[in-house]
């Protein structure tokens, strides 16, 4: 069983704590997952943690710049973030905007089963 998530979110200068996910069904993994995280923002003044449960996998780091507004990022122009969620994990994408600027930040996120 494989969910996904595609978000496109224009943010406000100096905005933090930002979660994308806050209202997806799947925030609290239903099943031990692959986690598949792809984001982008057109600036460079974005940062994003990612927490997995009590576990942080991504600590306050820039997020990729570039990119059109509204365009779903792609493993071919971005890099990806990935690692092993465990069932009834909550998971958070908590985004900052650090540089005065109102970045638009795009994102898919996509779970799959581990078998």
């Amino acid at each position: 069983m494989n969910a996904q998530f595609i978000n496109s979110t224009a943010l406000t200068a100096n905005q933090s704590g930002f979660d994308p996910i806050s209202t997806w069904q799947n925030r609290y993994l239903p099943y031990s997952a692959q986690v598949t995280l792809l984001i982008r923002a057109t600036t460079t003044g974005t940062r994003v943690t990612v927490n997995s449960g009590s576990r942080t996998i991504a600590q306050r780091q820039p997020i990729q710049g570039g990119g059109t507004a509204g365009v779903t990022p792609s493993v071919l122009n971005t890099s990806s973030l990935v690692f092993a969620g465990f069932a009834g994990e909550l998971l958070q994408i908590l985004i900052d905007e650090v540089l005065g600027g109102t970045p638009t930040v795009d994102m898919l996120i996509a779970i799959d089963a581990l078998a």
